[in-house]
């Protein structure tokens, strides 16, 4: 099955306050190249071919999204999210299991209908707005074809150092093999859903998706992705990601495309 066949839903975890941006509103709402962090984080879950609904976990008691255009899109609902990612993840993957096969509501199955629960489901930063169309395409395209859920992924090209807690170097890391984990990252609903409920039932401190998939005892694969694709963390962050996404607005002029 390729990306352009492949059917899904994603979910977009954005109830974080970002607190290490230092900034008045939560960073996801942070202005940047004429829109918001989080429209654009959301614009390029929507320009998929392959993604038919897109549940976003927003802070209890928002009304900041409401009021942005990409909201007013039909394939969008919203879901109240928690203080930590996997519990925001854990409320869009229920309501999106509530909601249906791909996510559009309540509708008759036939014997043959995929269920809701082993669709395939994609999770993405709400902090990661240069997320290119390609690279979405392709981790849709590598996870359908294979089976095997997965996520964009870069592998470590600096000399990375251990140290203690007096910021003293132990020992220099082996970087062969070592990838620096991004998003979006694709598994079936009802496997992650498992995954992330048995990891909080042990206390298991997960930063993503993979981690919880990989305690749980399920293949992962990686699957190349950009260095464009950062994440905003610090405000140093927002210049960066403001010039990649002019920068590919000029491409996309150049080759006809807007």
């Amino acid at each position: 099955m390729s990306a352009a066949t492949a059917r899904c839903c994603a979910v977009l975890p954005a109830a974080g306050v970002g607190a290490r941006m230092g900034a008045e509103v939560p960073k996801q709402y942070l202005p940047l190249a004429g829109a918001t962090v989080l429209e654009h984080s959301l614009n390029a879950l929507l320009a998929c071919p392959a993604i038919d609904c897109v549940c976003v976990a927003l802070p209890p008691g928002d009304e900041r999204a409401a009021t942005l255009p990409a909201f007013a899109d039909p394939r969008v609902i919203t879901v109240d999210g928690a203080q930590q990612r996997s519990g925001s993840v854990l409320a869009g993957l229920q309501a999106l299991a509530a909601r249906g096969p791909t996510g559009r509501g309540p509708t008759g199955r036939g014997p043959t209908d995929r269920g809701p629960t082993d669709q395939w489901v994609l999770v993405h930063d709400a902090a990661r707005p240069c997320v290119a169309a390609t690279d979405i395409d392709a981790l849709v395209e590598a996870v359908t074809r294979a089976g095997i859920g997965g996520l964009l992924a870069q592998p470590v090209v600096d000399t990375l150092k251990a140290a203690g807690a007096d910021r003293r170097v132990t020992r220099t890391l082996d970087r062969a093999g070592l990838w620096r984990a991004q998003t979006p990252q694709m598994f079936r609903l009802n496997e992650l859903r498992d995954a992330l409920e048995a990891a909080a039932r042990r206390g298991a401190a997960v930063t993503d998706e993979a981690a919880a998939m990989e305690l749980a005892g399920h293949p992962v694969q990686l699957v190349p992705g950009s260095p464009r694709n950062i994440k905003i963390t610090v405000p140093a962050d927002l210049p960066l990601a403001e010039f990649f996404l002019r920068e590919r607005r000029v491409e996309r002029q150049r080759a006809g495309e807007e």
